[in-house]
């Protein structure tokens, strides 16, 4: 069986609906940078989904090519994730973002470096834009939202109240992020029932 970092990663991928503390651990992503409007039909957002996917791909299908990497093993792309920064304005085209696929630790700065070339050539794709990217969380507080990405406010209501009532705060700066982990495919579940892992900085007070 490939090893699926969902499962074998429970506490940071499912979540239950209610707010829990976690401290997450350094890990490897493929990251693009970018803003704008997610929802914008060929845009920014769209595209470097696109590209994260063609390079994940590279890599988990490259037991099959001459190009061998050391220490792999068979697995299932993790879900797609985002790091977001929202300016004081409802206008989504103002968003910042750092769109993300986490990377098995066996995948080396060297090996991103040859799934980027190698996934350029097969799909006729700039994926000059994409980078090898280590974050590392430490103290989060997430939770599962269940319903549309409208009505992640909700959930974040049940967060912050959460984080006040055992004493920490939240802890958001230029590298500590609103996250979002996708494990839904909005092209095929209705708005209501999709999920998705929230998770913010926080700090003790």
């Amino acid at each position: 069986m490939p090893f699926d970092f969902k499962k074998e990663y429970k506490e940071f991928y499912l979540p239950k609906a209610q707010p829990q503390i976690v401290t997450v651990p350094s890990a490897n992503y493929i990251a693009i940078r970018g803003h704008g409007d997610p929802n914008e039909e060929d845009g920014a957002y769209k595209t470097a989904i696109g590209i994260l996917y063609a390079v994940a791909y590279t890599l988990k299908m490259s037991y099959k090519t001459d190009y061998k990497i050391n220490g792999f093993f068979e697995y299932v792309v993790p879900p797609l994730e985002g790091f977001w920064h929202y300016p004081e304005t409802a206008d989504k085209s103002a968003f910042c973002w750092i769109s993300v696929i986490r990377l098995p630790d066996f995948v080396t700065e060297k090996d991103f470096k040859w799934a980027v070339e190698t996934a350029a050539k097969k799909k006729k794709l700039d994926c000059s834009s994409a980078e090898f990217l280590t974050i590392d969380e430490g103290l989060c507080v997430q939770i599962m939202h269940i319903g549309s990405y409208d009505d992640e406010p909700k959930s974040i209501i049940l967060m912050d109240e959460f984080i006040v009532q055992n004493g920490f705060a939240d802890d958001f700066t230029p590298t500590r992020l609103h996250h979002e982990i996708y494990l839904s495919d909005p092209r095929k579940t209705v708005p209501e029932k999709m999920k998705t892992v929230l998770r913010h900085p926080i700090k003790k007070l």
